[in-house]
């Protein structure tokens, strides 16, 4: 089993709160992570029938079972299920129980793959009581290890998860059953879709926009649907961890800047099986090799984020006049500009973006990624070779 770097926060989070919720997508590695860390709590998969029938009819017996707490997973497939929880939290914090576990130390752990449903039974009844970890498929960090000769290549197309490397299953094979078995059928029952063709057009087309501006419009248009559908169709999008957007950088410059966000996807593999890419040959000579790139490595830096409780903003800053800087990371007071290339050679017209625009951002630090394997520093820039990104973002953030 692949060790995971979120398990650290997984056990902080368990010292703070009595909830602990691990969301993420599907088949990110979430009910591996909290039963290898939780062996001696039951576990109750509520994805199954009978266990959410049970549940669902009798709640209050259902969580009787488990009088020292438990493991449920998907648990936002029962929503009546979040009121008790909070009576049974906040009842063994008053009265001492349970027994066995420290006080504040985690009774119940949940997991859940929408986001929208999930955030929405805390929020009404559990704000406060819970602690939230965000688990992404696996970081190159964590796959370094297991695959040393791994290409930069090889790893856009297979993405992270973690099927791929436990399972050794071909990603494009993993790929296309996880579009049928989880987008298709999950994301589009949520939406109530009735025009498969439509979404499934509306998904490529989103795959095929990964760096780029997001223009609800145009994409709508290129799908056949309103505009109002598109925004309801990417907001579905976002609560199933399949599509994230980074917002602009914004300051006291008026209208210099351009205020509208850019389009990720939570998975690079994934993103792109759906634009038509199978094999590593293929994308080597691809014209979305360099928007790809760049998707990983801001993904990279949200999952340092993310598996390290780090309270770091991500942005990028583009003005009107089409000059861009990939990523602004902003932590503890400090802002830290990196640029993306996909290329293997460092050209020196690459650094002047960040020096021209370091005044402007008032950025302590400037780095480049690129896709090439030595690092270097040169013209005051960190130049980082792509397997480095992981030990960057992690110094940028503290988390090193």
């Amino acid at each position: 089993m692949f060790s995971r770097l979120a398990s650290g926060a997984f056990s902080q989070l368990q010292r703070y709160y009595p909830i602990v919720a691990v969301t993420g997508p599907r088949q990110s590695g979430k009910t591996t992570l909290v039963r290898s860390q939780c062996k001696d709590k039951p576990y109750a998969n509520l994805e199954e029938p009978d266990t959410r029938e049970f549940a669902t009819a009798d709640p209050r017996g259902f969580l009787a079972q488990y009088p020292d707490g438990a493991v449920l997973d998907e648990v936002q497939r029962v929503p009546s299920l979040f009121s008790y929880l909070q009576a049974e939290v906040d009842e063994a914090q008053h009265s001492g129980k349970p027994k066995k576990a420290r006080p504040w130390h985690a009774r119940y752990i949940l997991t859940g793959s929408q986001q929208l449903q999930l955030m929405e039974g805390v929020t009404q009844s559990l704000a406060g009581r819970v602690g939230f970890l965000h688990l992404l498929p696996f970081g190159y960090a964590e796959i370094r290890d297991a695959a040393p000769k791994m290409t930069l290549d090889n790893w856009l197309i297979s993405g992270g998860y973690p099927p791929i490397y436990d399972r050794k299953i071909p990603p494009a094979i993993w790929h296309r059953d996880y579009v049928a078995t989880y987008i298709e059928r999950d994301v589009r029952q949520l939406l109530n879709v009735r025009d498969l063709t439509s979404f499934q057009r509306f998904v490529r087309m989103c795959a095929s926009r990964v760096g780029q501006l997001l223009n609800l419009s145009a994409l709508a248009a290129d799908c056949g649907i309103t505009h109002n559908t598109a925004r309801a169709w990417l907001s579905i999008l976002e609560a199933s961890y399949l599509v994230f957007t980074v917002a602009p950088w914004h300051a006291n410059i008026g209208k210099r800047l351009v205020k509208t966000p850019k389009l990720y996807f939570y998975d690079t593999g994934l993103a792109a099986w759906l634009a038509g890419y199978t094999s590593a040959d293929q994308l080597r000579h691809s014209p979305m090799r360099g928007a790809l790139f760049e998707n990983a490595m801001v993904l990279e830096a949200m999952k340092v984020r993310f598996n390290f409780l780090k309270d770091a903003a991500c942005h990028f800053y583009r003005d009107s006049n089409s000059n861009e800087i990939d990523l602004l990371l902003e932590f503890e007071g400090k802002r830290h500009a990196i640029e993306m290339k996909a290329g293997v050679t460092v050209a020196s017209d690459w650094f002047q973006p960040l020096l021209h625009h370091q005044s402007i951002l008032e950025a302590d630090t400037l780095s480049l990624v690129y896709g090439g394997n030595k690092s270097m520093h040169r013209q005051q820039v960190d130049v980082v070779s792509w397997d480095g990104a992981p030990e960057l973002f992690a110094s940028l953030m503290g988390a090193a």
